[in-house]
């Protein structure tokens, strides 16, 4: 049987093509679906995303996790990570003269004593200044490891272990370079060259030969490179290791 056809007039004409063109070309139940599907799409993205930023532990590079507060009587550090907040006293007549924080890391350098704390941690870290000493005009921060430079030592300090390593330099020993990345540190002195990895505590050395020329030192995430006029010396904070390359 054939299609009926009924006639109309000019204007019925008009506003049934005009209701054909403007229609959506996706109808109400057909919507919903693809609603429902892109929905679908963006959640999984978005725990996809979630699972590859991970905890603040395997992180690069963090946001700042700890905020410092300096008050009449005490230094509080603010842990956004953990939750709650730790105190150190103040001591009579101590002046705050610096603070810094990254990552998972807050320094404080004061007129008497350098102070150090990690989201996490249980207590702040403090080292006195010794005879002679001057306070530092600050520190180097990485997202989990710091170094500060005395007059005749360097301290690192390690985010996940929340503690400090000493690098007491020799009496003819000069200090001729110091790098920090997020996971890894670097000191160069006349003598060796010195990594400070955030995975394990202490600087490991590697020894300079005499008449080595250093060209550059550099710190990534996680490794430090050292070039010198005879070879590439790497410093690895995964494992705390070193090794080279002859040129």
């Amino acid at each position: 049987m054939g299609r009926g056809i009924t006639r109309m007039g000019p204007r019925k004409a008009l506003a049934l093509a005009l209701r054909r063109r403007f229609a959506p070309s996706v109808t109400p139940r057909r919507t919903s679906t693809l609603a429902v599907l892109l929905g679908a799409c963006f959640l999984s993205a978005a725990s996809t995303a979630t699972a590859q930023l991970g905890s603040a532990g395997d992180r690069v590079p963090l946001g700042d996790l700890v905020e410092v507060v300096v008050l009449d009587d005490e230094i509080l550090a603010i842990d956004a990570e953990a939750g709650g907040t730790l105190a150190v006293s103040r001591r009579v007549g101590e002046d705050v003269l610096w603070t810094g924080t990254r990552g998972l890391l807050a320094v404080v350098i004061t007129d008497q004593r350098l102070l150090a704390v990690a989201t996490g941690a249980a207590s702040w870290q403090e080292v006195d200044y010794q005879r002679g000493e001057s306070p530092p005009g600050g520190a180097l921060l990485g997202d989990r490891v710091a170094l500060v430079t005395l007059r005749q030592r360097v301290l690192g300090f390690v985010g996940p272990a929340n503690r400090f390593s000493e690098l007491r330099l020799g009496p003819h020993q000069r200090l001729r370079a110091t790098r920090v990345g997020a996971n890894v540190a670097v000191v160069v002195t006349s003598r060796d060259a010195h990594g400070l990895s955030s995975s394990a505590g202490g600087f490991f050395p590697v020894g300079l030969q005499v008449r080595e020329d250093i060209e550059r030192v550099e710190a990534g995430s996680n490794v430090a490179t050292l070039h010198t006029d005879q070879r590439v010396l790497v410093f690895r904070s995964p494992t705390a290791t070193w090794s080279e390359r002859r040129n």
